[in-house]
């Protein structure tokens, strides 16, 4: 496979989303649109990866700051082969293939772009290979024109297809593997849409077919990475299709997950073989979890937990930036917020950690052995010594760690059997 440059298309905004945010932001399952398509690219070895912006520019480019992506900025909406044109200066010398991608388009596989490259490959004479899906629901996709051999004749958009046109459904997935030169000779002949004066991409693919240009085609094995996301209702859709990704490779790699239609798990999540997952759990982007865990049902991990093995974190408790040790439980009705718990540890029913003072978060440390009781609040920063305990309803407050060993209950919560005894009068 020869080097492999690559156009990201992400600069439209998305009118359909009802969101004055850049499209390509909006989160798919934690993350944003554009992440999926970048990692997918960086997954099939594409160097470079040229990405095109335009509505909400800045906050995209600081969004994905730490990528090395290089940014193409197209100022007017005027089509998707306007955008590639300004990149032409960039790209017209590459030796290799150009694969266009769609920001919008996060469901596409590293399998199927390494599958499309080796089928354009093939042939050194092929000018343009298009990435096609077969659909039941067609809708607002372009539709591929075949002869009656079955050869790529035209690409037609919607708005221009015939009633018979219509009926196809073989939809264009707007994702391309191009000989660059070709490419970009034939975007210059391409003439503006009657209707709102844009440039479309698939035009060029159309132009090359006429010119008599080998153009070739892969139908998608799964027709969903095929589909783009214009609207909240496909995000939606988007959505669980990307869990049920997740899940399954969850589960693939050992993990139990009770009931995935009522679990939902973000991507960039860790989970260790043997670990349980139950009913009506959420486990945010980001979470660590070990083998033979237990978690749930309704539990809340969000960004930045970390469970090591044999943790338990139970009904109504919500962790975020916390890491609980090996064999301890926080089984019942608790926040955990910036909170390193040790191992061994058990967290009482209702054990609250005040991380937030109104101004900043603090974090609050939990040895080896502690134990707090039922409703124990932690007021942070704060620590709890190794196999310390506190009683039903302590409040420890900011400051005042708990020595190892020791026992302290009451508000402000304070060693028992500190105060003095009264030493009665002699008659």
């Amino acid at each position: 496979m020869s080097k492999t440059a690559c156009v990201i298309l992400a600069a439209g905004k998305g009118v359909r989303m009802g969101s004055e945010k850049s499209k390509v932001l909006h989160p798919l399952c934690g993350k944003p649109l554009l992440s999926y398509v970048i990692a997918c690219a960086r997954e099939t070895n594409m160097n470079p990866i040229h990405t095109i912006i335009g509505h909400g520019a800045e906050k995209v480019k600081a969004a994905f700051s730490g990528e090395n992506l290089k940014w193409v900025l197209q100022e007017k909406q005027m089509g998707t082969a306007h955008a590639i044109s300004l990149a032409a200066p960039l790209l017209r010398d590459s030796s290799g293939t150009l694969v266009v991608l769609c920001g919008d388009a996060p469901l596409i596989t590293a399998e199927t772009l390494n599958k499309l490259v080796s089928l354009h490959e093939m042939n050194k004479d092929t000018a343009v290979t298009v990435l096609s899906g077969i659909v039941n629901s067609p809708n607002q996709y372009g539709r591929l024109i075949r002869n009656a051999t079955g050869q790529l004749m035209a690409i037609i958009e919607t708005s221009n297809a015939t009633e018979e046109q219509l009926r196809i459904n073989e939809i264009n997935s707007g994702i391309y593997a191009f000989n660059p030169q070709k490419l970009f000779d034939a975007i210059k002949e391409v003439k503006p849409n009657s209707k709102n004066g844009e440039y479309y991409l698939p035009d060029v693919v159309s132009l090359l077919a006429k010119k008599g240009e080998r153009v070739e085609v892969l139908v998608a094995q799964d027709a969903t990475e095929c589909l783009g996301i214009n609207s909240r209702e496909e995000l939606a859709k988007a959505n669980r299709i990307m869990e049920e990704r997740i899940q399954k490779k969850l589960i693939n790699q050992g993990v139990l997950i009770i009931d995935p239609s009522k679990t939902y798990i973000e991507a960039d999540v860790n989970i260790g073989t043997d670990t349980v997952i139950f009913p009506f759990t959420v486990i945010r982007s980001g979470v660590k979890i070990g083998a033979n865990c237990e978690v749930g049902p309704f539990s809340h991990l969000r960004t930045g937990t970390v469970l090591k093995d044999h943790a338990e974190v139970g009904n109504f408790t919500e962790t975020k930036k916390t890491k609980i040790g090996e064999h301890s439980k926080a089984k019942h009705l608790s926040y955990l917020g910036d909170t390193i718990i040790g191992n061994n540890v058990n967290i009482g029913a209702g054990t609250i950690t005040a991380n937030y003072d109104g101004k900043s978060k603090h974090q609050t440390v939990i040895e080896d052995g502690a134990s707090t009781g039922s409703g124990t609040v932690l007021v942070a920063p704060v620590k709890l010594g190794k196999d310390s305990v506190t009683g039903a309803g302590a409040v420890v407050t900011k400051g005042n760690d708990v020595p190892q060993g020791v026992t302290v209950a009451g508000v402000p919560a304070k060693p028992l059997g500190s105060k003095k005894p009264k030493h009665k009068r002699k008659k």
